[in-house]
């Protein structure tokens, strides 16, 4: 049987029920014919069960197959979203680090320049005032030495209505000795005012 004969061949239980194989002289046993013709319908009945089972099961692949594809596809182009949408992430992170960092390194220029402009008005203020204790200083000791010039030149005058004889000049060394002593009925300098006179010095 050639395979264009058994395609346009179509033979149901049924058909093989009522199929009528005829009456001839000396022919088959008809209950022996009857009996295969059942079982010959039978089997195709059972064979056309398997065959929509079959048909079933295929069906039930093929959709299964279809969803598996679908599904694989769906996961393709989620894991390319993911990628793409991880590089974007990492864009970004890598971005806002930037501008962290550049803020934060601003920032800290900024802190730095504040402080060297501290210092440097400190230093100012500093200045000024080591130049007002200067000026100080300067102030006093002239003003001292005015006075003890003028208490030095009061112990030499003579007592009035009695002319003393003109002393010998006395020796420099010896008046620079005297001068350096304090002189009588005046305080004595304080010491931290003889401290100042010797860092001027």
């Amino acid at each position: 049987m050639t395979d264009e004969s058994y395609q346009g061949f179509h033979l149901t239980a049924l058909d093989a029920r009522r199929f009528d194989f005829g009456n001839a002289l000396r022919g088959y046993d008809r209950t022996r014919v009857d009996q295969f013709r059942d079982q010959v319908a039978e089997e195709l009945e059972r064979l056309a069960r398997a065959n929509q089972e079959l048909d079933q099961k295929a069906r039930n692949f093929h959709e299964q197959l279809k969803a598996f594809r679908e599904r694989d596809k769906a996961l393709n182009e989620a894991l390319v979203s993911a990628q793409q949408l991880r590089g974007e992430i990492r864009e970004q992170a890598e971005r806002e680090a930037q501008l962290i960092v550049r803020e934060a390194q601003q920032e800290a220029d900024r802190q730095l320049q504040s402080v060297r402009d501290e210092v440097a008005r400190a230093q100012q203020e500093l200045q000024a005032l080591w130049r007002t204790r200067r000026s100080y200083v300067a102030q006093l000791r002239h003003q001292l030495e005015r006075q003890l010039a003028e208490l030095n030149s009061t112990e030499q005058d003579p007592v009035p209505g009695f002319t003393a004889p003109r002393p010998a000049e006395p020796d420099a060394s010896v008046v620079q000795d005297l001068r350096q002593l304090p002189p009588r009925n005046v305080a004595p300098t304080p010491s931290w005012l003889d401290a100042v006179m010797e860092d001027e010095r």
